[in-house]
C-alpha cells in the first residue's frame, strides 16, 4: 500500500491550521469571559484560583473536542510544532510534512487571533486579558523555562505511553485534556502555560508583545524531545530483549475507521506499521 505523497496532504495541513485557530478563539473568548473587568462572570467570580480552574477546564475540554473531532482524527490533532517535531523525531512523520504542519499551525493561530481581536476588540486588548499572551510570572524566566520543559515532558510522555498501549490509546485525548486543565489551573502563574510555540506566537503577533519569547519557542520543544528520546531508549531496550516493539503513529487519536496518511492505515485494515512489526 502506498501512502499519499506529502504534496497531496494539504487537507491535513488545512485542518491543523483551522484546529489551532479554533483553540485560540476559544482561549480568547473564555479569557474575556473570565478576566475582562466588564464581564459579569468576572464580577461574580472574585477568586482568581477559581477562574484559573474554570479556564483550564474550558481549554482542556476544547483540546479534547478537537482531538476526537473528525478533523482531529484525520490530521492527528498536533496543533503544536513541538508535537509535530517529536513525531518526526520518532519516525512517525516524514520530514517533508514537518514544515507544512508547523507553518499551518503558526498561520492558523495567528489568523484566529487577528479575527478574535476584530470581534472582541477592547475586551481582548484589556490589560487583564492582553490577547492571552504567555509571559513569565513574578518568579522570572528561569522558573518559567523549567516549568515549560517539565510540563511538556510529562505531556508527551503520557501521549507516547498511552498511544502505544492498545487498551489505553482511545483515552489519550482525555489524558491530554486533563493535563491541560491541571497545568492552567496550577501552573499558569509561573509561565502562563503555553506548552506550544505556535500558541504563544499567535498571541504575541497580535499583541506585539514578544516578552521572553525564547522560552516558549525552546522549552516545549526540548521537553517533548526529551520524552521522545526516552521513548526511543525504551524501544531499543525492548528490541534488544526480543520484546514486541511499541507501536505508535503521528496521531493523538488513531481511529481505525479513519484512513491514516502516516502509517498507511485504511479503514478495516491493519496499519502497515503494525504489520511490519
Amino acid at each position: 500500500m502506498t501512502m499519499r505523497p506529502p504534496g497531496r496532504r494539504w487537507p491535513e495541513y488545512a485542518i491543523e491550521a483551522a484546529s489551532l485557530g479554533l483553540f485560540m478563539l476559544s482561549a480568547s473568548a473564555f479569557a474575556v469571559l473570565l478576566e475582562f473587568p466588564g464581564s459579569p462572570v468576572r464580577h461574580a467570580l472574585q477568586d482568581a484560583t477559581l477562574r484559573r480552574v474554570l479556564m483550564g477546564l474550558a481549554m482542556g475540554a476544547t483540546a479534547v473536542a478537537l482531538i476526537y473531532s473528525p478533523w482531529g482524527r484525520r490530521s492527528g490533532a498536533h496543533l503544536n510544532p513541538a508535537t509535530t517535531f517529536t513525531f518526526w523525531r520518532l519516525g512517525h512523520l516524514k520530514g517533508a510534512d514537518f514544515g507544512p504542519y508547523a507553518l499551518a499551525q503558526i498561520g492558523g493561530g495567528a489568523l484566529a487571533m487577528v479575527l478574535a481581536g476584530f470581534v472582541l476588540g477592547r475586551a481582548l486588548a484589556a490589560p487583564e486579558v492582553h490577547y492571552v499572551v504567555t509571559r513569565p510570572g513574578p518568579w522570572g524566566a528561569g522558573p518559567a523555562f523549567a516549568a515549560e520543559i517539565l510540563m511538556t515532558f510529562i505531556l508527551m510522555s503520557v501521549v507516547l505511553a498511552m498511544s502505544c498501549a492498545p487498551r489505553l490509546e482511545r483515552f489519550t485525548g482525555l489524558a491530554v485534556g486533563g493535563l491541560v486543565w491541571l497545568y492552567i489551573a496550577l501552573e499558569a502563574p509561573v509561565s502562563g502555560t503555553s506548552l506550544n510555540p505556535a500558541r504563544t506566537l499567535a498571541s504575541a503577533f497580535v499583541a506585539h508583545d514578544f516578552t521572553a519569547l525564547w522560552i516558549y519557542l525552546l522549552a516545549p520543544t526540548l521537553g517533548m524531545a526529551l520524552a521522545a528520546e526516552l521513548h526511543r531508549l525504551r524501544a531499543a531496550r525492548a528490541r534488544a530483549a526480543g520484546a514486541p516493539l511499541p507501536g505508535g503513529c503521528a496521531k493523538l487519536r488513531h481511529d481505525p475507521r479513519v484512513a491514516c496518511v502516516f502509517c498507511g492505515q485504511r479503514p478495516g485494515r491493519e496499519p502497515e506499521s503494525t504489520r511490519a512489526h
